[in-house]
């Protein structure tokens, strides 16, 4: 059987690099379909929260002063996560960025989280990660929309430290 890719598809590859540049500058930091999620659900549950908080490490994406919690929504590629949806490229068409380059970036990035993480366990903060896979956006979450939210609304209301949803030994490749 052939595979057919679509013409779009095709010229997506052969954009030139100024092209390519516009497109990556468009992919957002905030404000994602993950994050938008979750806080849709979460605010309806009576939870108020600020957004990226740049006096805290790592600028968590929701933080949650009167549990004195924070939230990271990470996205699995860029992140790291152990999970189906990461892997590390085998190439770049930009001069410079091979396979060594993506290793050394996203490394960089996991010690960067991990680093935060332990920062703000020391102010007293505690810390809730939450993997873009775990969410039923797309079709793609291991996991049933209410466990999610109810997991994240009973953490945020226990006196728990930390958690990983999905936890990391629950992770099916």
């Amino acid at each position: 059987m052939i595979r057919l890719i679509r013409k779009s598809k095709i010229s997506n590859l052969r954009k030139s690099q100024p092209d390519r540049s516009f497109n990556m500058s468009r992919i957002r930091g905030e404000d994602t379909r993950p994050e938008m999620w979750l806080r849709k659900r979460l605010h309806a549950l009576g939870f108020r929260y600020r957004l990226h908080d740049k006096r805290l490490p790592g600028k968590p994406d929701l933080v949650f002063p009167r549990h004195h919690a924070v939230v990271f929504i990470n996205g699995c590629f860029w992140h790291m996560h152990q999970c189906r949806y990461f892997q590390f490229p085998a190439s770049s068409q930009t001069k410079g960025r091979g396979p060594d380059w993506w290793r050394e970036k996203l490394i960089g990035n996991r010690q960067r989280d991990l680093e935060n993480h332990e920062k703000l366990r020391e102010l007293g903060w505690r810390v809730l990660v939450l993997w873009e896979c775990a969410l039923p956006i797309k079709g793609r979450g291991k996991l049933p929309e209410d466990n999610v939210v109810t997991t994240v609304s009973d953490w945020l209301q226990s006196e728990s430290h930390y958690l990983e949803v999905p936890a990391p030994d629950s992770l099916l490749i």
